[in-house]
């Protein structure tokens, strides 16, 4: 019931503090003014103990009593003291959060810089969610600490990390210090591919200017030097026996050089399964090394390759038909 009080108590002041501050522009450094701090649960049933100490003292006037009252009180005030400054100017930076496929977890990472002293059992945990996962760390004297917040992505799109709350109990548990920053982060996440797919649609390709040839077993290509794990099957015997050394055969096939992965040649199926299989032939065609081209109804990318064209691709079947602010946090 306590942790419930208090996590709400957060989230009121966390609204009404940083209401207009999202989102922020790094980097963050938590001065007095951004760090709240409240006794935890441990805390609350401290100061409990200390009023039945009080009121037995004060009851049977023992000198002793108050003694030990106002000695563990004082103890408990240099406790607050430490756990204040074990945020206390920690510079915030955000880092960047690599795109996934739906299905997978998201990593959102946040750097902290420590200008000072070694700081302990420093937390971080997306906020409004009372039963978050934390994370902790230790930042360096004069170093810094990547901590990282893992999201579910069930969706395709962007997904949106929100307010984090930083956080720390240390030294002895007895107070709660917090800051909130929110730095409007977002993860793309690309469709799940499916495998359902299948080798890449050479039929739909378009007559282009010449042919390139791909990886497949149809053509001889050429003759290359043999490596660990090719089969028995591809060794060159004829070479080998004219003493050209150990070389294997390699295998291809020959496509146009315009190979379109287009929206429309998947008629019949919807619109989530078609992206999840364009998103496949996508991934086949840098493997294969194969040029493609990708067309939606709202959109047309020329055929290329390379990790800059994949990209693009990917991201263009995430957004399609999406918002670009969407969120799924």
């Amino acid at each position: 019931m306590i942790a419930e009080l208090s996590f709400k108590l957060r989230q009121r002041i966390s609204d009404w503090i940083f209401r207009a501050r999202i989102p922020e522009s790094p980097p963050v450094v938590l001065t007095q003014r951004r760090i709240f701090i409240i006794p935890s649960r441990t805390g609350y049933f401290f100061v409990f103990v200390l009023l039945l100490l009080l009121i037995a003292s004060i009851n049977y006037s023992l000198s002793l009593g108050f003694l030990l009252t106002f000695l563990l009180a004082s103890m408990g005030g240099m406790s607050m003291l430490h756990t204040f400054r074990n945020l206390a100017r920690l510079t915030i930076m955000p880092g960047r959060a690599e795109p996934i496929f739906a299905g997978e977890v998201a990593q959102f990472h946040l750097v902290m810089h420590n200008p000072g002293i070694v700081r302990f059992a420093v937390g971080i945990k997306r906020a409004r969610l009372a039963d978050a996962e934390p994370t902790f760390g230790d930042i360096p004297s004069a170093g810094a600490n990547n901590f990282s917040i893992g999201i579910q992505a069930t969706a395709r799109g962007r997904i949106n990390c929100g307010r984090i709350e930083i956080f720390t109990e240390y030294p002895v548990g007895l107070f709660h210090a917090w800051s909130y920053v929110d730095f409007g982060m977002t993860c793309l996440v690309y469709p799940k591919p499916d495998p359902g797919a299948g080798a890449l649609p050479i039929s739909s390709s378009d007559h282009g200017e010449g042919n390139i040839a791909a990886a497949g077993d149809e053509e001889f290509q050429s003759l290359r030097a043999y490596r660990v794990g090719d089969t028995m099957r591809q060794i060159a015997w004829k070479a080998l026996a004219r003493e050209q050394g150990l070389l294997v055969k390699e295998f291809g096939t020959t496509v146009s050089a315009d190979l379109w992965l287009d929206y429309a040649m998947l008629d019949g199926l919807g619109s989530e399964q078609r992206l999840s299989r364009l998103t496949w032939w996508v991934l086949e065609g840098e493997r294969t090394r194969v040029p493609y081209g990708l067309r939606l109804p709202t959109r047309a990318i020329a055929p290329s390759m390379g990790r800059q064209h994949r990209d693009e691709c990917l991201e263009a079947l995430a957004m399609f038909g999406v918002a670009d602010s969407r969120g799924n946090a």
